[in-house]
């Protein structure tokens, strides 16, 4: 079965494949991708309508955020169904696009370091934990491959869609 980003979870854990997804998230590629990008840059759109490459990393620190949340509450057995969001609010809401481009590289920095953190704190009997998130059962682990997957989506059009 081939997925698309409208599958949601399960296309955001196909992106990380057999990979080793903490290496994922310990990983600098990403990062030294994003640093090279010019202030100019951060600013363009390859379409009307479109995100920066400033609200497209906006928006990876805030689902990364939600997510790592998310894992903290499945990991504490918190049984509550966890709502979604809407992506489009949050970065309309933002001030993403009045920031300097190296303060929202920062704060991405900020919070992978606080993922991982929080990630290297779960057992292996955590990490299999099962959450409803949004429309999703899930366990803690799969809320992780799903968070790195993401960021591999939108890493992948930062490449094809504005540094070509």
């Amino acid at each position: 079965m081939i997925l698309d980003v409208s599958s949601g979870f399960p296309y955001y854990i196909s992106l990380v494949g057999t990979a080793d997804y903490k290496q994922l998230f310990l990983s600098q590629e990403n990062l030294k991708l994003l640093s090279s990008v010019t202030p100019a840059q951060a600013e363009h759109r390859y379409a009307p309508g479109k995100w920066s490459i400033k609200q497209i990393v906006g928006h990876m620190t805030d689902h990364e955020r939600i997510m790592t949340y998310r894992t903290l509450r499945i990991s504490r057995r918190d049984t509550t169904p966890l709502p979604g969001y809407d992506q489009e609010l949050f970065v309309n809401n933002s001030r993403f696009n009045e920031l300097n481009y190296i303060d929202v590289l920062e704060d991405f920095q900020n919070v992978r370091q606080a993922t991982i953190s929080l990630m290297n704190s779960f057992s292996p009997e955590q990490l299999q934990l099962r959450g409803t998130v949004w429309k999703s059962e899930l366990t803690v682990e799969e809320a992780l491959k799903a968070t790195i997957g993401h960021e591999i989506h939108h890493i992948g059009v930062i490449k094809e869609r504005y540094l070509k």
